[in-house]
């Protein structure tokens, strides 16, 4: 080969290798990174769900904490009242944000869903819940309602609560507002008799309303068991009462300067919620703290 051959062979070889180059670094650029926005969970999600609205307020994280294997299984020793004994939270809860365990089909999409049944017209809901003959209300009197929430995880999951009939469009509403919001909650389902009957853990965080019970350390009824109360993210949001905590596990959440997404503090989305149906919140009680609690008559 003569000069010049070899000389247009090396020209053309280099502006090949450039264009391949230049093409691959065109594809990278625009190709979009497909797990850059999934969130880490082990809870089952609609696999077509789209994206979440951009939040406005307390965003949860994209990680959540591993859930122990222990979690509900471990019986704490009891005091005269019949309450968990605990001394300290454990390492595994102190930062808490679980991925959620569905016990519903999650909502087909990231929009908020909810139904509203008569509580006397879902036989099963009725069974598996804590009402019993001698409690405040008849079944006819509740509704029994799903909504869907954001969990820890960023996902979209379905709730289910028991309220008085009289309250469940507000109650919806106010779920609606925490979805919207993006408020995170890690579980919403009915509180069953084994649930009540059980030893205490100390480590619920079981969002809830209707719970045919006595106020806590007393006897007349609960507004839980008018299905006139709403608990949140308990295990966040204690009730403290002197050295009285509850859940039992929950010692660390008495810091109410950590401000952790799913915990509740004036001016918080839950709060405004709650006060725009006309309801109060345990957490601006004087003789005792109930941060998780609110009630349409303030009890």
């Amino acid at each position: 080969m003569n000069r010049f051959g070899w000389l247009v062979t090396v020209v053309l070889t280099i502006a090949l290798v450039g264009c391949g180059v230049a093409g691959d670094d065109e594809v990278a650029r625009s190709t979009p990174d497909a797990t850059a926005s999934q969130p880490t969970s082990t809870a089952t999600a609609p696999a077509a769900a789209p994206a979440p609205p951009a939040s406005t307020s307390q965003e949860p994280p994209t990680v959540t904490t591993p859930r122990p294997n222990w979690l509900g299984l471990r019986t704490l020793p009891t005091d005269g009242d019949g309450f968990g004994v605990a001394d300290e939270t454990p390492a595994e809860l102190a930062d808490r944000r679980f991925a959620t365990v569905d016990t519903l089909p999650p909502p087909p999409d990231g929009r908020f869903h909810a139904t509203v049944q008569t509580l006397s017209a879902v036989p099963e809901a009725l069974a598996r819940s804590t009402w019993v003959e001698g409690c405040p209300v008849p079944p006819e009197e509740l509704a029994y309602v799903t909504v869907s929430f954001l969990g820890f995880d960023g996902l979209n999951h379905t709730g289910e609560i028991i309220v008085a009939s009289s309250v469940a469009d507000d109650i919806v509403s106010v779920f609606e507002t925490l979805h919207a919001e993006r408020f995170p909650i890690e579980e919403m389902r009915i509180v069953t008799q084994a649930d009540l009957d059980a030893p205490p853990t100390g480590d619920t965080n079981n969002t809830t309303a209707f719970v045919c019970r006595p106020v806590t350390g007393g006897t007349a009824f609960s507004e839980h068991a008018k299905g006139l109360a709403v608990d949140v993210n308990p295990f966040l949001n204690p009730y403290v009462k002197g050295e009285r905590v509850l859940p039992e596990l929950a010692l660390v959440n008495t810091d109410r300067a950590l401000e952790r997404p799913g915990m509740i503090e004036p001016g918080v989305v839950v709060v405004e919620a709650f006060a725009d149906i006309g309801w109060a919140w345990g957490g601006d009680w004087t003789s005792l703290k109930d941060y998780q609690h609110f009630s349409a008559t303030g009890g």
